[in-house]
C-alpha cells in the first residue's frame, strides 16, 4: 500500500520526497550516486529539473460501503482514514478521532473493496 511521493528519473520510479529545488530519491538497496541513511535506505538528492515525473500517489478503498485512504497494513488488517466527513457516519463506525474531522481505523483487510492506487 502506497501513500506518498514518487519520482521516475532515468525510467525507474522511487520513493521520493521533494525539498525545495531538489527531491530525494529514495531506495532500499545501494546504489551509484545513493549514501546510506539507515539500514536498507538509501537516498540520492537531484535537482528536480532531472526529474522525469512526480506524482502523489494515495491507495483508497471501500469499506462498509465508505470512502477511506489506506495508510498501512498489519497482519490481514488495513490502518485507514475515512474521507466521507460525516460525523454521524465516523461515529456508527466506531472510528478514532485522529483530529479534528480526522477519523481512523483499523479494517479486516477481508472485508475492502475497491483497493486502488490512484496518482494526484
Amino acid at each position: 500500500m502506497r501513500d506518498g511521493y514518487v519520482a521516475r528519473w532515468q525510467g525507474r520510479e522511487y520513493q521520493a520526497s521533494p525539498d525545495g529545488d531538489d527531491i530525494r530519491l529514495y531506495q532500499p538497496e545501494p546504489g551509484e550516486g545513493f549514501e546510506e541513511v539507515r539500514a536498507g535506505r538509501y537516498v540520492r538528492v537531484l535537482p528536480a529539473s532531472e526529474i522525469e515525473d512526480l506524482a502523489y500517489v494515495r491507495t483508497t478503498c471501500t469499506w462498509q460501503g465508505q470512502p477511506f485512504i489506506v495508510l498501512g497494513e498489519h497482519d490481514a488488517w488495513l490502518r485507514v482514514e475515512y474521507t466521507g466527513g460525516r460525523w454521524p457516519v465516523a461515529e456508527a463506525m466506531r472510528l478514532e478521532v485522529f483530529d479534528f474531522g480526522v477519523y481512523q481505523g483499523w479494517a479486516p483487510a477481508s472485508e475492502v473493496t475497491d483497493l486502488r492506487e490512484q496518482r494526484v
